[in-house]
């Protein structure tokens, strides 16, 4: 008698793998091993629109380097719309309520104490300060993205501007942004490592190391920098020789499709602030 039963009479190993695949898909998808070719990376630039010069050069970065703009900064209309022509990706850097609220949110932040109006209008006027926006990622939001409801809102806002993205800067592990946005079906990643929490050239080698590390084992990564002059420098040297060592620096967007892989991996430690 042939048993109808998933695994029956195959190797151990195949029919677990078959088991995983079956009553757990994104575990299943977590665990394919990445090929060489499929070994992407993607670099945003947060904190961007109250310096020219130093975002002028982070506009000089090579590749398609994700910039992300404060709304209502003195400089955020002007570096948007050139780095829209230099076809690098514009993200709303949208300031967020933190834990220890020890700073300034700056203008634009939203706080638990928002109405769901108040957060619609202040999102809309955010928006409006920083052209050609195609996604949002959170600037501190250490305790906002920890709220569903909150959550629910800015995903409920952005599920009506199709096709916009969320970028989870992941400034807690108590983050839902993930969660939420799947429920609202919008596309959302998180970034792995800080380049520059340290800064120093020893550090920051460390932490590409580790984003790259990271892309080797499940074939994507996003690193965060800032528009620090040793940072950018770091990155005019790194991004160019990344091809070499068999990495592929691409747009936020071409990661998107890695996004239920992404929620799977709750087991990976936590590097965050």
């Amino acid at each position: 008698m042939i048993s109808s039963a998933p695994g029956a009479g195959w190797p151990l190993p195949l029919a677990l793998v078959v088991l995983v695949a079956l009553w757990c898909p994104e575990a299943a998808l977590a665990e394919a091993p990445p090929e060489a070719a499929d070994r992407q990376l993607a670099i945003i630039i947060d904190d961007l629109g109250n310096q020219r010069r130093l975002g002028l050069e982070a506009l000089q970065l090579p590749g398609p380097v994700a910039m992300a703009f404060l709304p209502h900064t003195p400089f955020a209309r002007e570096l948007a719309g050139r780095a829209h022509t230099l076809g690098k990706e514009v993200l709303l850097h949208l300031p967020m309520q933190a834990a220890l609220d020890t700073q300034s949110l700056g203008p634009g932040g939203v706080t638990l104490d928002h109405t769901r109006h108040q957060f619609a209008q202040l999102l809309d006027a955010n928006l409006q300060s920083v052209p050609h926006v195609s996604g949002v990622n959170n600037h501190m939001g250490s305790l906002l993205t920890r709220h569903p409801g909150h959550m629910g809102w800015l995903m409920e806002e952005l599920k009506q501007r199709h096709p916009m993205f969320f970028i989870d800067s992941f400034t807690t592990h108590h983050s839902v942004a993930l969660r939420l946005a799947r429920e609202f079906e919008v596309p959302a990643l998180k970034r792995d490592v800080f380049l520059d929490r340290v800064l120093t050239p020893v550090a920051m080698e460390r932490e590409m190391n580790r984003l790259k590390s990271l892309v080797r084992e499940q074939g994507f990564g996003i690193g965060i920098g800032h528009p620090h002059r040793l940072t950018l420098e770091f990155l005019a040297e790194q991004l160019p020789v990344l091809e070499a060592e068999g990495f592929s620096l691409v747009p936020l967007r071409d990661l998107l499709p890695y996004s239920q892989q992404q929620r799977a991996n709750t087991w990976r430690a936590y590097y965050g602030p």
